[in-house]
Parts: structure tokens; C-alpha cells; sequence
């Protein structure tokens, strides 16, 4: 197939336009600025040069595809207005979805996020589960899910939204201070650490991602995509441990000093655009689980997650000590 990958310069988007490419699949790659492209590595990939609020741009880097990858979303940073969020979030996937409806493009595919459905109360949680965001980054993207299906349902084009759950492996940099903190003995739990924490290994998401654009009955679906193992925070702390060479039984502190540290760190930094040293959603990954059920990717996409955990765990960890940063 022809496709066209946003996000290309992230960690996601970049692993899956190198996998598509090393496929043999056609890929184009969208980036905002030419440097992005020369920075890095899309060797054989067209790069066209644009963003995701022009229209012009979309129409432009969809022509001629067959299936369009949005992968671009903006993360949680520090001091950026609610409408940063929802301009790229939320109602850019409306808009990619209407310009790759006129490019003649058959599918969408539309990465979304477990963080929809919030703290999971009921594990393990599947696509059904209640939809509660809890934060802007978690209530733009679940926006940009329905702009997604509007655009979609307007236009006819085949739309498929995936909702991946705990990203990670070479490249990744979001659980590096979870993965430091464990190898260098650091690391504490804040809690009883009995929370569900399920992770997903790049190279499974990818092909997650492939399933649901070459899948016919994939059209009008939404998948949640996550690995094959569920652990408690405890269990995969003892695991990255092990795997580290530093085995052992994690710290543990209570948790609401931390909490009540945290919304106080957010009141004085967030207002002047600076990143708070602590802030309340750190002390949530303590505290919330997240565990979900793929019955619907496994027997709709024949996604079968191929990475162990403590497979995945290794490899992480070669690559943070191959980047110095262990």
C-alpha cells in the first residue's frame, strides 16, 4: 500500500513509517519543518512539508494514498492553552479525515488513546468500557475521536480508531525515569503498588496498526491495542529490576503528601509556563489502574502480541544503556 504517516518525527509515528517502509509499502511522511526531516531517519519515504490545520497541506501530502496513518498529537506539556490541545487533538483529525476523503483515500487510521476511558474500575476494561477523560490531553484526544467518525460518516470513507495502551521500547523517553529509577535503586512506589499497569511494545503496536489498515471488516471499528501481559505496578518494577541486575523488593510511601505536593507544584509553575518538579498525574500513575481486554483486536485483526514483557523490558533497556542514559 501507499501511506501517508503523521506524527513521523515522534516516537510512535517514526517507528511505524520505518516499519511500514521495511515492508516494502510505499510511505510518505508529513513534518512541519524541512530540518525534522533531515534529523531523521526516512531514507526511501517521500517527506512533504506541512501541518495538520491546512487544509491545502492535508489535501496535498493524501494525494495519491491509500491509507493515511494519524499518528501527530500533542502530549501533556507544561503552560500550553487548552486550545493548543484541541486545535491538534481534536479537531485536526477532523480535518485530515475530510482532506483524505477528497485525496480519494480509502481508509483512515486514527491512533487514539486508552486514556479515554480514564481510571479503569473495573479491570480489565475493553472497548464498551465508559468513557471518562480525566485531563485536557485524555478529553482533546477523545474530541478528536469524534470529529474523526463525524468526518467519516459525512464523507464515506473507512475510519478505524485504535486506542493504544502504555507505549514503549527503543526509542521511547516517556518511562525512562521508571526504568532509571528501577536500574540506579531509586525508583519508590507511591502506594501499595497493586495497581494494573499494562504496557505495549512498540514493534507489536505497529503491526497493530497495519492490521487495522489492511483488515477489511476493520472499517468502523475501534480497537484497543495493548501487549499480551497485564502486571501489577509491583510486578513490573520486580521484573525491570531483574532484568536490570538489580533485584529486589520496591520502596513503597504513602501517597497523598505527594498528591497534595503535586497540585500545589502545578498552582505556582503551570501559570508561568514552567514544567512543575511534581504534579498530580505523576502521583496518579500510582494510583489508577489501567488493564484492558484485546478480545476484539485478537479476533477481528488476528493482532497477537509477539514481544514479552520481559522481552520488551530487555530491549529497552539495552537501548537506554546504549544512549547513555541508564
Amino acid at each position: 500500500m501507499k501511506a501517508l504517516v503523521t506524527g513521523a518525527t515522534g516516537f510512535t509515528g517514526g517507528h511505524l513509517a520505518r516499519y511500514l517502509a521495511a515492508r516494502g509499502d510505499a510511505v510518505r511522511v508529513l513534518v512541519r519543518q524541512p530540518s525534522q526531516a533531515e534529523q531523521q531517519a526516512f531514507a526511501g519515504m517521500e517527506t512533504v512539508v506541512g501541518d495538520l490545520e491546512t487544509g491545502d497541506n492535508l489535501l496535498r501530502a493524501a494525494e495519491g494514498v491509500d491509507v493515511v496513518f494519524n499518528v501527530a498529537a500533542l502530549y501533556r506539556q507544561a503552560g500550553l492553552p487548552e486550545a493548543t490541545y484541541r486545535r491538534v487533538n481534536a479537531e485536526a483529525p477532523g480535518a485530515i479525515v475530510e482532506a483524505s476523503a477528497k485525496a480519494g483515500v480509502r481508509r483512515v487510521v486514527h491512533c487514539s488513546t486508552v486514556g479515554v476511558h480514564g481510571d479503569i474500575e473495573h479491570p480489565p476494561a475493553d472497548e464498551n468500557a465508559p468513557l471518562r477523560p480525566g485531563d485536557v490531553y485524555q478529553i482533546t484526544k477523545l474530541e478528536g475521536e469524534e470529529h474523526a467518525r463525524a468526518g467519516a460518516l459525512e464523507s464515506g470513507i473507512e475510519l478505524v480508531i485504535v486506542r493504544p495502551s502504555g507505549i514503549y521500547g527503543a526509542g521511547d523517553r516517556r518511562l525512562l525515569k521508571l526504568f532509571r529509577g528501577v536500574a540506579r535503586r531509586r525508583f519508590v512506589i507511591l502506594g501499595d503498588g497493586e495497581i494494573f499497569y499494562h504496557l505495549t511494545h512498540i514493534d507489536d503496536l505497529v503491526e497493530g496498526f497495519r492490521l487495522a489498515a489492511t483488515v477489511p471488516g476493520a472499517a468502523g471499528r475501534t480497537y484497543i491495542l495493548a501487549g499480551g501481559e497485564v502486571t501489577t505496578l509491583n510486578e513490573l518494577v520486580r521484573i525491570i529490576g531483574a532484568e536490570a541486575g538489580v533485584p529486589g523488593e520496591p520502596w513503597h510511601l504513602p501517597v497523598w503528601p505527594f498528591w497534595v505536593a503535586g497540585a500545589a507544584c502545578e498552582a505556582i509553575c503551570t501559570p508561568l509556563g514552567i514544567e512543575p518538579p511534581l504534579y498530580r498525574r505523576r502521583v496518579d500513575f500510582f494510583t489508577k489502574s489501567r488493564a484492558f481486554d484485546i478480545t476484539r483486536a485478537r479476533s477481528e485483526l488476528d493482532f497477537q502480541p509477539r514481544v514479552t514483557l520481559r522481552e520488551g523490558v530487555r530491549r529497552t533497556l539495552d537501548w537506554y544503556r546504549a544512549e547513555g542514559w541508564l
